[in-house]
C-alpha cells in the first residue's frame, strides 16, 4: 500500500498544488514509451548506468512514470513521494516492481534517512511556495558523495509565459473548476498539435526546409513536444493551465541552490531553451 505521512498544518497552497494535480495524473494515468527519453533529457548529463544498483529517491513523483524508468534502469530500490492523490496511481503504474515504494508525504518534511543515493525532482520545485526550501529537503535526503538532479522552468526564454499566460493562470484558469479548465486545455489542444504536426515537425526534420526553424516560435520546445500524442498534449496544456503556483527562474537562481547546500562538481545547461536542469554532488565533508 500507500503509506500516509502528512503534517496536520499543511499549508493552504501547497494543498491546492497537490490537488490539481492530483486531479490531472488520475485522469492522464497512462504510462507512454516516450517517457524513457524525456526522463532523460530532463536528468541529463545522468544516464541510465547513473541508475543501477542505486537508492533513489523521486521527489514529487505524479503519475510515476519516472518511478517506473528509475526502476528500468536497474535501481536498488526506488522511492517516490508526491503529497496528493497521484500516489495512487503511482502506485498502480508501478506495483510490477518489488523494488518500487510509493509514499504520500511532504516535500518540506521527507520521512526518508539521508541514505539516499540518487535524488531529483522533476517539475515540481517550481510548483512549491518555497522552492529553494523543498531543494534543500531533498538534499538532506542524500548521502555524502550521493547526487542530486533537478529539473525547473526557466526565466530566460519564457517571457511570454511569464508576462502573457501566468497572468491568466493566477487570476482564472487554476481558479475555475478542474473540469472547465480542462475543456480549455483540449480547445487549446485542437490548435496545438495540427501546428505542431505539421509545421515545426517537418520544418525541423527535412533538411530542405531547416533554414525556416530560426524564423519559428518557441522552435525547441514546440518541436520537442511534436513527437507526442493528442493526449500527451492534452495533458502538458493543462498542466500548464491549472497549477495555482508557478516559478520561472534564471540560472543564477537555480544555480545558487546547489551552492548554498554545498554541493560539488556542479552542472547547469539549458533545456529547449526554456528550463534549467542541474545536477550536483553531495559534499562528503
Amino acid at each position: 500500500g500507500v503509506p500516509r505521512i502528512l503534517p496536520v498544518d499543511l499549508a493552504a497552497d501547497k494543498q491546492a498544488s497537490a490537488n490539481a494535480f492530483g486531479y490531472e495524473w488520475t485522469r492522464f494515468r497512462e504510462l507512454r514509451p516516450e517517457y524513457r527519453e524525456q526522463f532523460l533529457g530532463w536528468i541529463a548529463p545522468l544516464t541510465p548506468q547513473d541508475f543501477s544498483g542505486k537508492v533513489v529517491l523521486d521527489a514529487g513523483c505524479g503519475k510515476g512514470r519516472h518511478l517506473y524508468w528509475s526502476a528500468k534502469f536497474g535501481a536498488r530500490d526506488v522511492i517516490g513521494v508526491d503529497l496528493g492523490p497521484a500516489v495512487e496511481v503511482a502506485y498502480a503504474n508501478t506495483k510490477e516492481f518489488d523494488n518500487v515504494s510509493v509514499i504520500q508525504a511532504d516535500i518540506y518534511h521527507l520521512p526518508i534517512k539521508p541514505v539516499v543515493d540518487l535524488a531529483y525532482s522533476i517539475g515540481v520545485l517550481h510548483h512549491l511556495p518555497d522552492p529553494a526550501k523543498g531543494f534543500a529537503a531533498l538534499v538532506a535526503t542524500v548521502r555524502p558523495g550521493g547526487t542530486v538532479a533537478a529539473w525547473v522552468y526557466g526565466r530566460e526564454g519564457n517571457g511570454w509565459i511569464v508576462y502573457g499566460l501566468n497572468p491568466i493562470r493566477k487570476l482564472l484558469t487554476s481558479r475555475l473548476p478542474h473540469v472547465l479548465t480542462q475543456v480549455i486545455a483540449f480547445l487549446l489542444t485542437c490548435i496545438l498539435q495540427p501546428l505542431v504536426k505539421l509545421v515545426y515537425r517537418p520544418i525541423n526534420r527535412i533538411l530542405a526546409l531547416r533554414p525556416l526553424r530560426g524564423v519559428l516560435f518557441y522552435n525547441d520546445y514546440l518541436y520537442d513536444i511534436s513527437r507526442f500524442s493528442f493526449r500527451e498534449n492534452y495533458s502538458i496544456v493543462f498542466d500548464h493551465l491549472v497549477a495555482p503556483t508557478a516559478f520561472y527562474l534564471r540560472r543564477e537562481e537555480f544555480q545558487q541552490w546547489f551552492a548554498n547546500n554545498r554541493l560539488a562538481d556542479i552542472k547547469i545547461s539549458w533545456r529547449n531553451k526554456n528550463s534549467w536542469r542541474g545536477v550536483g554532488v553531495r559534499s562528503k565533508s
